[in-house]
């Protein structure tokens, strides 16, 4: 029986990598396939595994290969390739939202964003980094859910929620909700570091990080743990929203840490009355978006209505992009596709975000 490649293919994406839970093709971690007859020879990068993983990954890639091919020979080396391994393998884009200050709406931005890229064919998921004030939970209506938990390899994973075909975690998902969250920093970064390496996050073109406010300890562990492709930054039209958003930009554009930011929205540009939805009142003032926007370089990605219609849908863990006859629909949406875009400038003409060293 001759040996089909594309069988083969298939084999290595039933098996799963024990460190990232994602299949061995996904992660890219099968080299070197030669074919000779019935001699099948490749390399498998198993940097990063204990030896007792290495033993049942070698098990169950020979038993599944020789149940399909069972005259066939199998000679499998392992590898110890650090540099081609990294955290989130199977994520094309981390986008991490940032705000320098809370309240500007910066969650409510997160959530319709992914749910406007997933609208526009993407396979997208959502971190809930907001540990101390965790609102995914509440925004997509799965306050009551907990998520399941995997044993794999002898390692118990998390099994990310999925919502409205988003695949997300949130603490507030894990803890009880009116239960305080009393962390200090060495917790708060170990449990980042949880909902990156210990969740099973499906391949995915895209990760959005809801950030919490300001420029500490879970911003710092986040771009020492994984590649964040680009941050965007979230401001209101007034000075002191603005003024704060640009100690975050200045967080990102520092030399050790050098995130792209692809761009800014400025939530609340105007509020619109039920009422009355030609009229825009500008009731936090104007031009903070922009002026962000000039002095990060960035695109200004949008300027968002402030409707009650919003608050409500949020309330009502039914966000508002997914509300057809809404007027924020199209000012969500549109914040998307220009996402989309500049990411895709950002991949086109620079080089890869590497995960960076940051003394604290």
């Amino acid at each position: 029986m001759a040996i089909d490649n594309n069988k083969l293919v298939k084999i290595f994406r039933s098996i799963v990598d024990p460190q990232s839970g994602s299949d061995l093709i996904t992660m890219k971690l099968i080299e070197n396939l030669k074919i000779h007859e019935n001699n099948i020879s490749f390399s498998v990068n198993t940097a990063g595994l204990k030896e007792t993983d290495k033993f049942q990954l070698h098990d169950n890639i020979h038993s599944s290969i020789s149940k399909e091919f069972p005259e066939s020979k199998v000679d499998i080396h392992f590898v110890n390739k650090n540099e081609a391994k990294r955290p989130l393998g199977q994520v094309k884009n981390i986008i991490a939202v940032a705000s320098g200050k809370g309240g500007v709406g910066k969650s409510t931005v997160s959530v319709n964003l992914a749910l406007g890229l997933k609208e526009l064919g993407a396979k997208v998921g959502l971190i809930d980094a907001d540990l101390y004030g965790p609102s995914i939970p509440t925004m997509l209506g799965i306050k009551e859910k907990k998520p399941e938990i995997k044993e794999m390899y002898g390692r118990h994973r998390i099994v990310p929620i999925e919502k409205y075909g988003l695949q997300t975690i949130s603490i507030g998902n894990i803890v009880e909700a009116e239960k305080a969250v009393v962390l200090r920093g060495p917790r708060l970064g170990g449990i980042i570091k949880q909902f990156i390496n210990e969740v099973l996050w499906p391949e995915l073109d895209y990760l959005i990080i809801d950030l919490p406010p300001g420029t500490g300890d879970i911003q710092l562990t986040l771009v020492q743990t994984v590649p964040v492709t680009a941050a965007i930054l979230v401001t209101t039209p007034q000075e002191v929203a603005v003024s704060d958003a640009i100690k975050a930009m200045n967080m990102f554009r520092m030399e050790n840490i050098n995130v792209p930011i692809i761009g800014v929205v400025e939530n609340m540009s105007w509020f619109i009355p039920e009422d009355a939805p030609d009229k825009k009142y500008k009731i936090f003032g104007e031009g903070g978006g922009k002026l962000l926007a000039k002095k990060s370089n960035a695109v200004l990605l949008a300027q968002l209505p402030l409707i009650t219609a919003i608050r409500e849908a949020s309330d009502a863990g039914q966000p508002i992009i997914l509300q057809e006859d809404s007027i924020a629909k199209e000012y969500y949406l549109e914040m998307a596709k220009k996402t989309a875009q500049q990411i895709a400038i950002r991949n086109e003409v620079l080089a890869p975000t590497q995960i960076v060293g940051v003394n604290t």
